[in-house]
């Protein structure tokens, strides 16, 4: 990188230190990244909803190893492999896409999984960006099987244990020679302090690496959770919905985890969205060493199985917003909020139709206050609803109520609210106790854009 531009850069830091201006200093943290990785010249812009902080100190997982490098996969010049090396007696346990067209890299995934023994030896985890691996038939099986085959000779775990993930253009043969050729290098270089290289490796259209990290104190001892995300478009639940990597030294067999893993995951990645579609290659994987000194979790339904799901469920929601505030040309974030349903299914319908609609984003995008989107995407969501109950807010704002607007809601109110970066709509069905929360982001000009250029 030129000396003058990252000086440039530097003293523009170190000028930041006013508190109106964190975002900036995050941002300008973020562009210092990319320019220290030589990415070229058609950089995405940060997203303004990015964190203040920039990436997070996380705590570092023993018994995991991380290693990224440039291997050409798509782009030159950019990280775009990364390697996960883990400890034996590490247990694995995942949740993928329910997509009919599923990757090979998924399908090898979940046949690994549905066959997984004892963890009496190391595994490990590669990722590449780029390209998906996706709808490529038999080239894709056959480049899934030589890249794990060579990352298990090169880590020195067995081929069983070995976990692969590929993001980025559906429908292109994978150049698998390309990440094989750099597995020596990212063996030499794995280091428990990787875990941020390797969050940029995994990155396509995101604007910031993602992570976030908890500690809990179960019986007087440290258990640490530290995990990373990537995703930006093709964000809709169904399983996951982007790729993401956790890991945590706690004690704890397959089975619990597992379900620990499912049940989490319905609470936190199945309740974002950007743009209502799902990809071909969602992957959650929760890796558990097993190195914390504090008792083993064996009964889901004890202490400390509750404050170990309690600092999990922290993590994979932080990690499922920042997907969303790094959706594709987002400006606003947006919870959506359902109350009052008939049921919680029917809450979650509501909600999930009002945060897909294309009319109630885009209005969103316009600092439009125009509730008659939501009432009609209420309407369409298949949930129970009663015009005469219905009542919805903006925040703490009452915007309409018993089948007609509130007569004490002023345009002028809602509009003032809508020019927030962070939303909430509430919307109560008066039906029931069914509720349901789920987050989105605004529907804008340059999600088209982005999309409309992906592989130009």
């Amino acid at each position: 990188m030129g000396k003058d531009k990252k000086k440039k850069i530097e003293k523009k830091i170190k000028n930041a230190k006013v508190k109106p201006l964190k975002r900036e200093v995050a941002r300008l943290r973020q562009e210092l990244e990319i320019v220290a990785q030589k990415v070229p010249a058609k950089v995405p812009t940060i997203s303004p909803l990015a964190p203040a902080g920039g990436f997070p100190d996380l705590p570092v997982i023993e018994g995991v190893e991380f290693a990224a490098a440039e291997a050409g996969v798509r782009y030159k010049g950019r990280l775009d492999v990364m390697l996960a090396r883990l400890a034996p007696g590490t247990q694995i346990a995942g949740v993928f896409t329910r997509s009919a067209t599923r990757s090979a890299p998924v399908l090898d995934c979940q046949q690994k999984l549905s066959h997984y023994s004892g963890a009496r030896q190391g595994a490990a985890i590669l990722v590449n960006s780029g390209n998906a691996n996706a709808f490529t038939g038999k080239n894709g099986e056959q480049a899934v099987h030589t890249v794990t085959e060579a990352v298990a000779k090169a880590a020195g775990v067995p081929a069983s244990r070995v976990f692969s993930s590929s993001t980025g253009v559906i429908g292109e043969v994978l150049p698998h020679d390309r990440i094989t050729t750099v597995l020596d290098n990212l063996v030499a270089d794995l280091s428990p302090q990787a875990m941020p290289r390797a969050a940029r490796a995994i990155m396509t259209t995101d604007t910031f690496a993602k992570g976030a990290g908890r500690t809990v104190e179960i019986e007087g001892e440290t258990i640490r959770i530290a995990g990373i995300a990537k995703g930006s478009g093709m964000i809709a639940p169904d399983m996951a919905t982007m790729l993401v990597y956790i890991f945590t030294d706690a004690k704890i067999a397959r089975e619990p985890l597992q379900r620990l893993l499912g049940r989490v995951t319905d609470e936190t990645f199945n309740c974002i969205t950007v743009d209502s579609d799902t990809s071909t290659s969602d992957t959650l994987l929760l890796a558990a060493t097993g190195r914390s000194p504090a008792p083993e979790i064996t009964d889901l339904r004890s202490k400390a199985a509750r404050e170990f799901q309690d600092a999990l469920r922290g993590v994979m929601l932080d990690l499922a917003h920042q997907v969303v505030r790094d959706g594709e040309g987002a400006t606003k974030f947006v919870e959506v909020a359902v109350t009052g349903a008939a049921s919680n299914a029917d809450a979650k319908k509501a909600a999930m139709a009002i945060a897909n609609s294309p009319l109630v984003k885009t209005a969103v995008a316009g600092e439009d206050p125009n509730w008659g989107r939501i009432v009609m995407a209420v309407g369409k969501s298949g949930a129970k609803a009663d015009r005469d109950s219905l009542s919805i807010r903006f925040g703490d704002i009452l915007v309409a109520e018993k089948g007609w607007v509130s007569p004490g809601y002023a345009e002028e109110a809602g509009a003032a609210y809508m020019k927030r970066d962070d939303l909430v709509i509430g919307v109560d069905l008066g039906l029931g106790n069914g509720a349901a929360t789920v987050w989105t982001c605004d529907l804008t000009k340059r999600y088209i854009e982005i999309n409309a250029d992906y592989r130009s």
